[in-house]
């Protein structure tokens, strides 16, 4: 009986398996967006849940590994939207507060993730749709043609364009003036 069997008939030792051989590969997909360890963590754990919780309705169409993967960067996408809808917490004189040795780093690479994806935004909806899944969910050209019932050279060509496009937008962070 293989993995993803056992775990659909309640196989708790199934999903141990299922989490030692993929942890760090979820952790890994999931840190690529969130860069920090502890809320990486969080949202990895958060991802075997979830897989948990829905193992009865999960149609697994690849391997594990990579249903998983997908299903790490969907949370990580989704924490990074939720966190960009939260209020900033408001600053009294009794909250405790420590300058953070890396405060500046953290802002300016929050302000590029933000560039990037209004860059990424003012793609044409085909062409952004194209690039997301080659980059965010690691598709193959291939994959991404045959998921939106496209030409691979339609990848190609699409792919081309999003990069030139977003070159353009972003070169200030590119060239580093």
């Amino acid at each position: 009986m293989d993995l993803t069997t056992r775990i659909r008939s309640d196989d708790k030792a199934a999903l141990k398996e299922l989490f030692e051989a993929h942890y760090r590969d979820v952790c890994a997909a999931i840190h690529r967006f969130v860069g920090e360890r502890g809320m990486t963590e969080d949202l990895a754990q958060q991802v075997f849940i979830r897989f948990w919780e829905k193992r009865h309705q999960i149609e697994i169409n690849t391997s594990p590994g990579a249903y998983l993967h997908r299903m790490a960067v969907n949370e990580a996408l989704a924490w990074l939207r939720s966190k960009k809808n939260r209020q900033p917490e408001e600053i009294t004189p009794t909250t405790p507060f420590q300058p953070s040795a890396d405060g500046e780093e953290v802002f300016l690479q929050n302000e590029l993730n933000d560039q990037i994806h209004a860059a990424i935004d003012t793609l044409p909806p085909r062409c952004r749709a194209v690039f997301q899944l080659s980059r965010f969910e690691d598709l193959s050209y291939q994959e991404i043609a045959d998921r939106m019932e496209i030409s691979v050279k339609t990848v190609e060509h699409q792919m081309g364009k999003a990069l030139r496009v977003l070159r353009e937008q972003l070169k200030f962070y590119l060239n580093g003036d």
